[in-house]
Order: structure tokens, then sequence, then C-alpha cells
């Protein structure tokens, strides 16, 4: 038998494509028209390609693309083909976008606004491209691998990352523009935290469906997490039912989503966010 492919509708395809794409020309409008200009940078890939572009005069688009290609391919491999080409689709808008507002002037010459509004921008449009199922940054998808064999969550691990990204702004530039850095990115975490609620949330997953085992299988198969299987009773029918549990991360929502509407587009499914998990098989696990 054929192996089923995801069952998005083009509607659906559509509206991806639009939300990610919305969400990358926000961060461009928020790099170049707040950021880039007042020599305040953003953490991760971006940051990097930012101080890249101040010291060798290239246009910081071709860094953004450049340098987030290696850590495409290896989500491609290791988190998914959705996952990856939503974040090669952020990603590409995000450096074109970049490239065509590079002449524009600044908003404002005041560092201390364009560190507040431009953060607020780069949070959404960022939180925008997480809800469509994309990322725009290689480090986060360093992060989720790091997760998968280490205790440290994916937000513990970008962090890390970015305090050296960060700090590494007071030597290119001066340690002002760094304190400023800080405070756009704060400002811009917090506003990922509303946009898609919560940075580095756990999602609770219960699922009911007559295809219980095809689901639970193809869960464990394509995202690598362990499912459990529930005795339940319907409350109306009185008839026994199998309930799917599994915890999963927000990057690994929509995907899961695909799945359960690809095997049964009547299951029931229901999901919560969890503020902390701990013990089983959820932060070491193995991806097939």
């Amino acid at each position: 038998m054929a192996a089923k492919h995801s069952s998005l509708t083009p509607f659906e395809i559509v509206r991806r494509i639009f939300f990610i794409m919305l969400g990358a020309i926000l961060v461009a409008f928020a790099l170049e028209t707040f950021l880039i200009n007042n020599s305040i940078i953003d953490g991760g890939i971006t940051g990097i390609s930012i101080m890249s572009s101040y010291l060798s005069h290239v246009p910081v688009g071709i860094f953004l693309f450049v340098l987030n290609l290696p850590f495409l391919l290896v989500g491609y491999k290791t988190i998914g083909k959705t996952f990856a080409l939503s974040t090669l689709l952020g990603v590409a808008t995000l450096s074109v976008t970049t490239s065509l507002l590079h002449s524009w002037k600044p908003f404002t010459e005041d560092t201390f606004l364009a560190a507040v509004f431009g953060g607020i921008l780069l949070g959404v449009g960022t939180g925008i491209v997480i809800r469509a199922g994309g990322s725009l940054d290689g480090t986060e998808i360093v992060a989720i691998l790091v997760n998968k064999k280490t205790p440290f969550s994916v937000g513990e691990t970008v962090m890390f990352i970015n305090f050296f990204i960060l700090g590494s702004a007071g030597f290119v530039y001066s340690l002002d523009r760094a304190l400023f850095s800080l405070i756009a990115y704060y400002i811009a975490f917090k506003a990922i935290d509303l946009t898609i609620e919560g940075f580095d949330e756990s999602k609770s997953v219960w699922i009911i469906s007559d295809n219980y085992r095809e689901i639970g299988s193809t869960i464990v198969d394509r995202l690598g997490r362990g499912v459990t299987y529930l005795n339940g009773e319907g409350g109306y029918s009185g008839d026994d039912k199998k309930v799917i549990f599994v915890v999963i991360n927000r990057l690994e929502e929509a995907k899961l989503k695909s799945i359960v509407t690809e095997l049964d587009e009547h299951a029931f499914l229901a999901v919560g966010n969890i503020h902390d998990v701990k013990g089983g098989r959820f932060k070491k696990k193995d991806i097939h």
C-alpha cells in the first residue's frame, strides 16, 4: 500500500504560506526600519547576519539565507519535510524583503524607541511564523536537537546561544548597543510569548478515534513521540473507547494535527498547554 501524504487542503496550504510570508515581512520591516540602522541586533542567525553585514558591507539578506541553509538541511532530515519547507519559505521571504527595504530610512533615530518598537514587531512577526508551522532562525532547530539529547529545554538552549550572540554586539558596536539589543530581544521574547501563547510550551494532546492504533504508530514513526493508550467509555453511548495521549512541543503541533486529519478526519482531538514536563521519554526521544 502506498504511503499516505499530507491531507492539507489547498486553502490550508495557501493560509500557511500567507501567514509565514506575513510574519517574515513584519520581521524584515522591524530589522530594516528600526533595528539595523540603529545598530541593534536580534539573537540567533539574524543577529550573526546583522553583525556580519556590518563588518563586511555585504547585504544582510544574503547572510540570512546562506547561514540558515545548513540548519534547514538538518531540520529536513530530523524534524520533517513540512517544517523545513515552511522554514525555507520564511527565510527566503525574510532575505528578499530585507533587501527590498534596505534603502528605507529608519522610522526613528531614538535608540530606545527603536529597541521597543522593533522588538515588538520582531516578536509578533516571529510568533506568526511559528504559529503557521515554520521558523525564521536556524538556532531554534539546533535547540530542538539539543533538547532531544539533553535535559535542556528549547527555550533554555536558545537563551544560552543568544547570550553569546547578543554579548558580541558589545565588541562589534559598543556596550550600550549590546544593552539596547538585550532590551529589544527581551521585548521580542515577550511578544512571541503573547503571539503563540508560550515560547517553549509543551502541549498535551488527547485523541479519540477508532483508528487509534494507526494514528498512534504514525505519531511514533513521524514525530518520534511516545504515545499512551488509555481506556475510556463514551458518556452518551456507553461504548468502550481508546484514548491516545501524547505530549509534543509547539513546533510539532501542526504536523500532529495533519497526521490525525489524514488518518481520521472525524477524530476527536484536544490540545492543551503544559508548563512543565518531567520524566518519561519526552525529553529524550528517537526520530525514526
